[in-house]
């Protein structure tokens, strides 16, 4: 069986066998093929394939770290839920205080005597110390509460109803103003939503129903002549000047601004937070303290320079003179 040998055989033997069976014809070439697995000319025909982009690195939340994500509330702050009505209230109110609060608080302060004013003012505060007294007391800041009866005491009697303040200058016994909101605040009780009322002005719930309690203390516990509403109208009005003309100054500076209505909020909101704060030992938010300190440099912007220390104005013909690059450097030239 030679034909079932030669289908056997190797193809290198099987072409040898035919260029000895057909002398004179050149011997075909062996085709020999690969299996399609193992074929390398396939990969190769097909050229270089393009690698897929990679793709953009993410963040944990599965966002791409390439992408601008703007994130912002929409609507009034927590803080301040009644913005907009609270905002038309302020300038409301601030048309009202510049047409007639301000000129009556000036005429108030030009046209008494100074003692007289100040005598008004300090009996105004005197009988606010009852408050004062008992809430350092619910505070359980019982040193300051006694210190506050003495005051109370000394200026009632020595200061002849408070006129004058004999307990601050003789017994060296400050003012410490308190009252039921900052006792609320001390015990974690919250602002609540921020309010600008027209005749309060800028306040939150917790201090509107504080404020309310301590001028109800009085009334309540003593009696006549505090709840008569002589007493409580001529108390409005003289404490509504002083405080007024004390914050004068501020009113001015916060008008500048380019977000008064802002400015007068977040300021108020950081002043009552270091308020609590100071009663609990404990620091302010460099938030807070940034907003604070932005109030007193505007107000410091705002203050007038005293005639003494204004700089003379300068000849009509003189030469203007360029600021130094370095400011420092005018020490080492100047005489000791």
């Amino acid at each position: 069986m030679p034909s079932l040998a030669l289908l056997a055989s190797s193809p290198s033997l099987l072409s040898a066998a035919l260029a000895a069976a057909a002398p004179g014809e050149p011997p075909a070439p062996a085709a020999v093929s690969a299996p399609p697995a193992w074929s390398l000319s396939a990969m190769q025909d097909a050229g270089p394939q393009e690698a897929a982009p990679p793709a953009p690195p993410r963040d944990g939340n599965g966002q791409a770290l390439n992408e601008i994500v703007v994130e912002g509330a929409v609507g009034p702050p927590k803080s301040d839920p009644l913005e907009g009505v609270n905002e038309d209230s302020y300038r409301i109110v601030q048309k009202v205080d510049a047409a007639v609060l301000e000129p009556v608080a000036y005429a108030y302060r030009d046209g008494l005597p100074g003692p007289v004013r100040d005598g008004l003012g300090n009996v105004v505060r005197n009988l606010g110390e009852p408050s004062n007294a008992l809430n350092f007391l619910l505070q359980g800041k019982v040193g300051k509460a006694f210190e506050t009866l003495g005051r109370l005491a000394i200026n009632t009697t020595l200061g002849v109803g408070g006129l004058f303040d004999v307990a601050g200058k003789k017994a060296n016994l400050p003012y410490r103003r308190n009252g039921f909101a900052n006792t609320m605040g001390y015990y974690g009780i919250g602002p609540g939503p921020y309010l600008y009322l027209p005749v309060t002005g800028a306040t939150t719930v917790r201090d509107l129903a504080g404020s309310t309690l301590d001028q109800l203390l009085l009334p309540l516990t003593v009696g006549r002549p505090f709840n008569r509403p002589l007493y409580a109208a001529t108390y409005f009005v003289v404490n509504g000047l002083d405080q007024r003309l004390a914050f004068d100054e501020e009113i001015a500076s916060i008008r500048n601004a380019d977000d008064p209505y802002r400015l007068r909020r977040e300021t108020y909101l950081a002043r009552r937070r270091r308020d609590i704060a100071a009663l609990k030992g404990e620091p302010i938010s460099e938030r807070d303290r940034m907003w604070l300190e932005e109030l007193e440099e505007m107000k410091a912007a705002q203050a007038p320079v005293p005639a003494e220390t204004a700089p003379l104005p300068a000849p009509e013909n003189a030469t203007p003179v360029e600021p130094p690059a370095n400011p420092e450097a005018l020490l080492i030239t100047q005489p000791r």
